[in-house]
């Protein structure tokens, strides 16, 4: 189970850092890749970020050089620090898991969701 947190307003230009937290399952969370989305208003849900169990980042262009994701495996958790937000970033965020890292830019094969946070940038 997934849960995702730190949404909130925030002014243009602002920062916010959003976390995900992984429950205890049966296979350790360092075996899984997770991926960052959001979805606005009237819109499909779009890749943000992922991130490998080696650490390696894959970006959407809408979002390189202002979006970081990492992974803490000893808390569980991933993040998504979020810096130089502009309105077209209001959306709810929502994580996911995944075994493989592949294709991860598309919404099949994450097989875990969180149930979002909102995240609202203010112009």
């Amino acid at each position: 189970q997934l849960v995702e947190s730190g949404g909130g307003l925030v002014q243009t230009g602002g920062s916010l850092r959003l976390s995900c937290a992984a429950s205890a399952s049966g296979r350790s969370f360092s075996t899984y890749s997770f991926g960052w989305f959001r979805q606005a208003p009237g819109k499909d849900r779009e890749f943000v970020a992922a991130i490998a169990r080696s650490g390696y980042t894959v970006y959407a262009d809408s979002v390189k050089g202002r979006f970081t994701v990492s992974r803490d495996n000893a808390l569980n958790t991933v993040f998504l620090q979020m810096n130089s937000l502009k309105p077209e970033d209001t959306a709810v965020y929502y994580c996911a898991s995944r075994i493989a890292f592949l294709n991860v830019q598309a919404t099949t094969g994450y097989h875990s969701w969180g149930s979002g946070t909102q995240v609202t940038v203010s112009s």
